[in-house]
């Protein structure tokens, strides 16, 4: 009998299927998703992904073509007014907007210009989303170098949080970008690279938004390849040794990941990692279909509530994904596909409360060291943890808001939290005890979130903050592109 089974049999009395109680539990869900379905937002305001700090702004426009893109810069600078820049609005910190403000959405800029599979590079608009650039250089044996694990988020975006994932071997997002254009607070259009505007280079890269509007984009691509899943049970003590010895050691692993477990039965003591290892028997075909969406989404989404619902829940769900891993064994995959297909199972709606990501970036020899104090914060603190999954992120100092200062490990937490503001400033508490622990073991933390941490631990995490300003000044000095994250961490009206 698997825990699984014994937990049930200890909460109920006597043995019961794992299928029935599952699908009473996916009733349930099913029921409560319905009942509170009702919207919590007024309808004339914006707000992004978090659902926090709604403001009015002056009107959304919707990205076109690059004369339009000028005269609307030119527009709200004759004008006074402020411009933020959006694109699917998943940054949480209030990135994509600004009160009174003119929201440019440039999801409808989204054309793939040129791609050029000798050289290995695709230039696109920056509205374009990654499923975009995936289906457009699959055909020629190409894949993408860095993005997040799903495909769903524009390039544009991507490259103004400096964005990682799976891959262990390109760096962060400003590794695979060779160039980009810039429409700066001026109404110029500027050629941006490592030799042409350098400084604006390492500024934009990870600068939310904040030194003008990204128009289109120049990536570098890599070699479409087959890999080979591979799961391991990993101690949490010894995942940086295993890391260390078995993933980055090995040139054939390509990518990696690993998630802890949030049971309270053994939480953050189990963990699993998954590993992409080149597989030498197979290769991609270019012309199959890309992965578009995973499957039994809906499925995945309602045994996910599991999580929310408390102790038994989170022990329940990490059972089922330790059932359901050792079926990845020896899955084939390309590469493209694993990088990330389109999810949703994790997305929710409900009105009064959200799932909020933080995320901290650890020296991969203090790995284990932070868990312990994560473990004491989050258990004092009461703070509802629904996942943490780790990467990896190579050092990497060429952005100026550069969080990989050296070879760091990436824990993405899920929180689940209520939006009343009591909640919220007891969720703040926690998150600034969070972010001490990363700083005291030279860490630092992930901008694109909600900003619950003070100014103080953001200029101790970013130490160029000060020349991040500075350039802001220079290159926009009557403070055109506007958005909250600024006004919270260097002034604004």
């Amino acid at each position: 009998m698997s825990n699984f089974d014994k937990r049930i049999c200890r909460k109920w009395g006597h043995p019961v299927k794992k299928s029935i109680v599952l699908a009473l539990l996916a009733v349930l869900c099913l029921f409560e998703y319905v009942r509170t379905s009702t919207p919590d937002q007024d309808p004339y305001r914006v707000t992004d992904y978090s659902r926090l700090h709604p403001v009015k702004v002056e009107r959304v426009a919707q990205g076109k073509e690059e004369k339009q893109l000028i005269a609307l810069v030119r527009e709200a600078s004759e004008k006074g007014l402020r411009l933020s820049i959006a694109g699917q609005r998943h940054s949480q910190g209030g990135h994509t907007y600004y009160k009174d403000a003119i929201v440019l959405d440039m999801t409808s800029y989204n054309r793939i210009l040129e791609l050029d599979p000798e050289a290995k590079t695709v230039r696109v608009q920056a509205g374009a989303t990654w499923g975009d650039v995936q289906r457009a250089v699959q055909p020629s044996g190409l894949a993408v170098r860095t993005m997040q694990s799903q495909n769903i988020f524009t390039v544009g975006g991507s490259i103004s949080i400096n964005a990682h994932g799976r891959d262990i071997r390109n760096g962060s997002m400003i590794g695979s970008v060779e160039s980009f254009r810039l429409l700066t607070a001026d109404g110029e259009i500027r050629s941006v690279s490592r030799t042409e505007q350098p400084e604006l280079f390492s500024a934009v890269l990870g600068g939310y938004g904040l030194f003008g509007v990204i128009t289109d984009v120049t990536l570098r691509l890599t070699d479409d390849e087959m890999y080979r899943m591979t799961t391991e049970q990993v101690e949490v003590d010894r995942y940086a040794a295993y890391f260390r010895e078995h993933v980055m050691a090995d040139p054939d692993v390509r990518m990696h990941i690993a998630r802890l477990s949030v049971a309270p039965d053994h939480f953050l003591q189990e963990m699993y990692a998954i590993n992409y290892t080149v597989d030498g028997t197979s290769s991609p075909d270019p012309g199959a279909p890309l992965q578009s969406r995973e499957r039994f989404v809906g499925v995945k989404k309602l045994l996910f509530q599991l999580n929310r619902s408390g102790d038994w829940g989170k022990n329940a769900y990490w059972d089922l994904q330790q059932s359901v891993v050792p079926m990845q064994q020896g899955k084939r995959i390309s590469r493209n596909n694993a990088m990330g297909s389109e999810s949703a199972f994790m997305e929710y709606r409900q009105p009064g409360a959200n799932d909020l990501l933080q995320e901290y970036f650890i020296p991969v020899d203090r790995f284990g060291d932070f868990v312990a104090s994560l473990r004491t914060v989050l258990s004092e603190e009461r703070m509802n943890l629904l996942n943490i999954t780790v990467r990896y992120v190579g050092e990497d100092r060429e952005p100026l808001l550069a969080y990989a200062k050296e070879d760091m490990f990436a824990l993405v937490c899920l929180f689940h939290v209520s939006l009343s503001e009591h909640a919220q400033n007891e969720f703040q508490r926690g998150v600034q005890r969070i972010v001490d622990a990363a700083l005291a073991l030279d860490g630092t933390y992930y901008l694109p979130y909600a900003p619950y941490a003070t100014k103080e631990q953001f200029q101790r995490a970013y130490p160029q903050q000060e020349t991040f300003w500075a350039l802001k000044d220079k290159y926009d000095p009557q403070g055109l592109f506007m958005n909250q994250f600024y006004e919270q961490y260097e002034g604004g009206e």
